[in-house]
């Protein structure tokens, strides 16, 4: 009587193949979630970073009936809900946006919960947002440059502060003018 089974030669590539399944398929595993980390952390991004835009263009920045400019100088935007005491938009400090520079940068936790303002991160902040308020390099007085980058505090190291192209930034520019009606 012939008895069937396996070989020991054909036990080892089944087993060998199952492996390296099973590697591939806990490194697909790994890269998958890393990629959903860095996609939620770039969603986070781009939300605090357009709504502080919008905020900035909110700003009062026109003429009066009489041709007088007009300018929000006022108020605070790095406090939660924005307050008076601030600055407005006046011109920023030149390294604003390179660094934490108060009433020029704020902080947010994983859930994009504002934590607090300053020159250095809280404890629980996840996330940091600066902005700048600048003159066109042209100097026109009734035009200003708008910038605002988020990105995670663990991204933000070094004594340049701001490193481009780290993993989940958000940076939108715009350009503001006053106009008569």
């Amino acid at each position: 009587m012939h008895q069937r089974g396996f070989t020991l030669l054909e036990v080892l590539v089944a087993i060998a193949l199952l492996g390296a399944s099973a590697l591939i398929t806990g490194r697909f595993l790994a890269v998958t979630t890393n990629a959903l980390a860095v996609s939620g952390a770039q969603t986070s991004t781009a939300a605090l970073a357009l709504t502080r835009m919008e905020q900035l263009r909110a700003l009062s920045w026109t003429f009066d009936s009489t041709g007088i400019p007009l300018s929000d100088s006022l108020t605070d935007l790095s406090t939660s809900p924005p307050s008076h005491g601030g600055s407005g938009l006046s011109p920023s400090p030149a390294t604003a946006i390179q660094e934490n520079t108060p009433g020029f940068a704020d902080f947010f936790d994983a859930r994009g919960e504002w934590v607090g303002t300053g020159a250095q991160p809280p404890r629980n902040a996840m996330f940091v947002r600066r902005w700048s308020i600048d003159l066109p390099p042209d100097g026109a007085p009734d035009t200003l440059v708008l910038q605002v980058v988020v990105r995670r505090v663990v991204d933000d190291v070094g004594a340049a502060g701001l490193a481009r192209g780290a993993r989940a930034e958000s940076r939108f520019v715009t350009i503001k003018t006053r106009i008569a009606r």
